[in-house]
Protein backbone atom coordinates (compact mmCIF):
# COMPACT_ATOMS: atom_id res chain seq x y z
CA UNK A 1 0.00 0.00 0.00
CA UNK A 2 1.31 3.36 -0.78
CA UNK A 3 0.87 7.02 0.72
CA UNK A 4 1.32 9.98 -0.39
CA UNK A 5 2.32 13.08 1.43
CA UNK A 6 0.29 15.80 1.64
CA UNK A 7 2.65 18.81 1.85
CA UNK A 8 1.62 21.92 3.74
CA UNK A 9 1.80 25.10 1.59
CA UNK A 10 0.92 28.77 2.56
CA UNK A 11 -1.13 30.62 0.99
CA UNK A 12 -0.97 34.01 1.12
CA UNK A 13 -2.55 36.90 -0.13
CA UNK A 14 -2.26 39.27 -3.19
CA UNK A 15 -5.08 41.60 -2.83
CA UNK A 16 -7.82 42.91 -0.49
CA UNK A 17 -11.10 44.66 -1.32
CA UNK A 18 -13.26 46.01 1.72
CA UNK A 19 -16.80 47.13 0.91
CA UNK A 20 -19.29 47.81 3.36
CA UNK A 21 -20.12 44.56 3.76
CA UNK A 22 -18.07 42.41 3.13
CA UNK A 23 -13.69 41.66 3.09
CA UNK A 24 -12.18 40.24 0.33
CA UNK A 25 -8.97 38.57 0.17
CA UNK A 26 -7.57 37.44 -3.11
CA UNK A 27 -5.05 34.51 -2.16
CA UNK A 28 -1.98 33.52 -4.17
CA UNK A 29 -3.39 29.40 -4.89
CA UNK A 30 -6.08 31.51 -7.09
CA UNK A 31 -8.96 31.36 -4.57
CA UNK A 32 -10.61 34.50 -3.17
CA UNK A 33 -12.44 34.24 0.06
CA UNK A 34 -15.09 36.79 1.54
CA UNK A 35 -16.05 37.41 4.89
CA UNK A 36 -18.89 39.13 6.45
CA UNK A 37 -17.20 42.70 7.40
CA UNK A 38 -19.49 42.16 10.71
CA UNK A 39 -16.78 39.83 11.85
CA UNK A 40 -13.94 42.17 12.21
CA UNK A 41 -16.12 45.42 14.40
CA UNK A 42 -13.20 47.64 13.90
CA UNK A 43 -13.32 47.73 9.95
CA UNK A 44 -17.51 48.07 10.50
CA UNK A 45 -16.55 51.25 12.47
CA UNK A 46 -13.98 52.39 10.13
CA UNK A 47 -14.51 55.26 7.53
CA UNK A 48 -14.38 53.20 3.53
CA UNK A 49 -11.21 55.59 3.54
CA UNK A 50 -9.60 53.90 6.41
CA UNK A 51 -10.66 50.81 4.86
CA UNK A 52 -8.57 50.96 2.01
CA UNK A 53 -5.67 52.31 3.89
CA UNK A 54 -4.08 48.71 4.38
CA UNK A 55 -1.03 46.50 3.82
CA UNK A 56 0.27 43.69 3.47
CA UNK A 57 2.40 42.17 6.65
CA UNK A 58 4.69 39.03 7.38
CA UNK A 59 5.11 38.91 3.20
CA UNK A 60 1.39 38.35 2.57
CA UNK A 61 0.23 35.91 5.34
CA UNK A 62 -1.91 38.98 6.91
CA UNK A 63 -3.74 42.14 6.66
CA UNK A 64 -2.37 45.48 8.47
CA UNK A 65 -4.65 48.43 8.71
CA UNK A 66 -2.36 51.12 10.45
CA UNK A 67 -5.24 53.63 11.24
CA UNK A 68 -7.28 51.17 12.86
CA UNK A 69 -4.19 48.85 14.74
CA UNK A 70 -6.28 45.97 12.94
CA UNK A 71 -4.10 42.90 11.46
CA UNK A 72 -6.08 40.11 10.43
CA UNK A 73 -4.54 36.56 9.37
CA UNK A 74 -5.05 34.66 6.12
CA UNK A 75 -4.68 31.75 8.62
CA UNK A 76 -7.89 32.95 10.10
CA UNK A 77 -9.79 34.10 7.68
CA UNK A 78 -9.24 30.06 6.18
CA UNK A 79 -10.46 28.83 9.30
CA UNK A 80 -13.50 30.93 9.31
CA UNK A 81 -12.35 32.94 12.94
CA UNK A 82 -14.18 36.07 13.31
CA UNK A 83 -12.28 39.23 15.48
CA UNK A 84 -11.72 37.63 19.08
CA UNK A 85 -11.31 41.34 20.13
CA UNK A 86 -13.00 41.65 23.77
CA UNK A 87 -16.59 44.35 23.77
CA UNK A 88 -14.21 45.43 26.11
CA UNK A 89 -11.10 46.36 24.17
CA UNK A 90 -13.04 47.29 21.22
CA UNK A 91 -15.20 50.19 24.04
CA UNK A 92 -11.99 51.42 24.79
CA UNK A 93 -10.85 51.89 21.32
CA UNK A 94 -14.33 53.23 20.09
CA UNK A 95 -13.92 55.68 23.09
CA UNK A 96 -10.18 57.27 21.75
CA UNK A 97 -11.62 57.31 18.16
CA UNK A 98 -14.93 59.59 19.34
CA UNK A 99 -12.49 62.00 21.30
CA UNK A 100 -10.94 65.05 19.75
CA UNK A 101 -7.55 65.41 18.89
CA UNK A 102 -5.44 67.65 21.14
CA UNK A 103 -3.45 70.16 19.81
CA UNK A 104 0.22 69.62 20.22
CA UNK A 105 2.45 72.55 20.96
CA UNK A 106 5.93 73.11 19.01
CA UNK A 107 7.87 75.92 18.91
CA UNK A 108 5.44 78.03 20.64
CA UNK A 109 3.11 77.15 17.57
CA UNK A 110 -0.15 75.00 18.26
CA UNK A 111 0.05 71.95 15.60
CA UNK A 112 -2.47 69.09 15.67
CA UNK A 113 -1.69 65.81 15.43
Amino acid sequence: MSSSSVEKCSVLANDVEVTDDTLTVELSDGRTIATPLAWFPRLVHASADERGQWRLIAGGRGIHWPSLDEDISVAGLLAGQPSSESQTSLKKWLDARRKPQRPIKKNGRKKTS
